[in-house]
């Protein structure tokens, strides 16, 4: 048989209890800033001006007014309208741009990670956040822009012609120009 000894209880003295629980908070905010700073970096997006109807998903062509910011407000492009399908921007911008509504104005936040990262791409330094005011003009499915673009190439055939149409979407050759849209400089990066 086993036996067992009883080992008697110290009772806690006087003041000890508070500080293991200060002891026991401590270990607890200790725990939830390590788990904060695991979180994976996340685009941001406020609303300025709220939007109507459907949003866009990746599979579609958009048109946006747009200015970019560098965290020290250097603005390193800007665009009055500027079509691409969302699938062709960085994807902090891209996720943003599929919880906008047209119409809408926005403020969005792109984290390094989800912008250019460790890039230097233009005028943006490499691992640095960027910061976007936009208007989400318009927005079209990119396989009835395809399907357009199709027809149009036909009736140039068609009448003689060969070639592009003669209104492009900027970054997209052979894509029709969404209404009200102008060429945007090619030198610009896409934010």
């Amino acid at each position: 048989m086993s036996e067992i000894t009883r080992v008697p209880l110290q009772p806690i003295a006087k003041g000890s209890l508070g500080k293991l629980w200060i002891g026991v908070a401590a270990i607890i905010l200790a725990g939830g800033g390590v788990a904060w700073a695991a979180l994976p970096a996340v685009e941001t997006v406020e609303t300025v001006t709220a939007g109507t109807g459907a949003s866009p998903t990746v599979e579609d062509v958009v048109l946006i007014k747009y200015r970019g910011r560098l965290p020290d407000g250097h603005v390193f492009d800007q665009q009055d309208q500027f079509a691409l399908p969302l699938s062709n921007f960085v994807p902090g911008f891209s996720r943003a741009l599929t919880k906008m509504q047209k119409g809408g104005s926005y403020k969005v936040h792109v984290p390094a990670k989800l912008g250019y990262g460790d890039k230097q791409t233009g005028p943006i330094p490499p691992n640095t956040d960027l910061d976007f005011d936009v208007t989400l003009i318009d927005f079209r499915n990119r396989a009835e822009v395809e399907r357009e673009m199709q027809m149009m190439q036909q009736l140039q055939m068609q009448q003689g012609g060969a070639g592009q149409p003669p209104h492009t979407m900027p970054g997209m050759p052979g894509m029709p120009e969404m209404p009200g849209m102008s060429e945007a400089p090619a030198a610009s990066p896409q934010p």
